[in-house]
C-alpha cells in the first residue's frame, strides 16, 4: 500500500493506492472489477458557506469534501499518475497551479 500525499498552499491532501494482492475497502461506489491497482482518494472545492475551514497560502478557505473516489488500474504506473493528476486537479479548485504540488510516496505495511 502507498500512500500519495500531495503539497501545496500549506496543506496536503493524501489518498491511498492499494497495490496488486491487497485488499482495497469495499464500499458503495468502490471498484469491483479486480482492478490490480486500486486509487482511493477524497475530491474537494471551495464553497462560500459551509463546508470545512482550512487555511491554505495564510488564508482562511471553507472546502467542501465530497466521497472518496476510487479508481481501478492495471498497472502501477498508471495508478501513480492519475493519482498525482487527480491530486493537482483538487489543488487547481482552490486556485493553486499545478507546478506548486509536490508529492511524497511513503510505503505502508498493512496489518495482517
Amino acid at each position: 500500500m502507498l500512500l500519495i500525499r500531495g503539497h501545496a498552499g500549506g496543506t496536503t491532501l493524501t489518498g491511498t493506492l492499494y497495490e496488486r494482492g491487497e485488499r482495497p475497502p469495499t464500499y458503495r461506489g468502490a471498484p469491483d472489477d479486480g482492478a490490480p491497482y486500486v486509487w482511493v482518494c477524497d475530491s474537494f472545492y471551495e464553497v462560500e458557506s459551509g463546508g470545512q475551514v482550512q487555511t491554505i497560502n495564510d488564508e482562511e478557505r471553507r472546502v467542501a469534501f465530497e466521497a472518496p473516489s476510487p479508481h481501478g488500474f492495471e498497472t502501477r504506473e498508471q495508478a501513480i499518475r492519475d493519482a498525482y493528476d487527480h491530486i493537482r486537479t483538487q489543488f487547481a479548485r482552490l486556485g493553486l497551479p499545478s507546478s506548486d504540488v509536490d508529492f511524497e510516496l511513503s510505503k505502508v505495511h498493512p496489518e495482517t
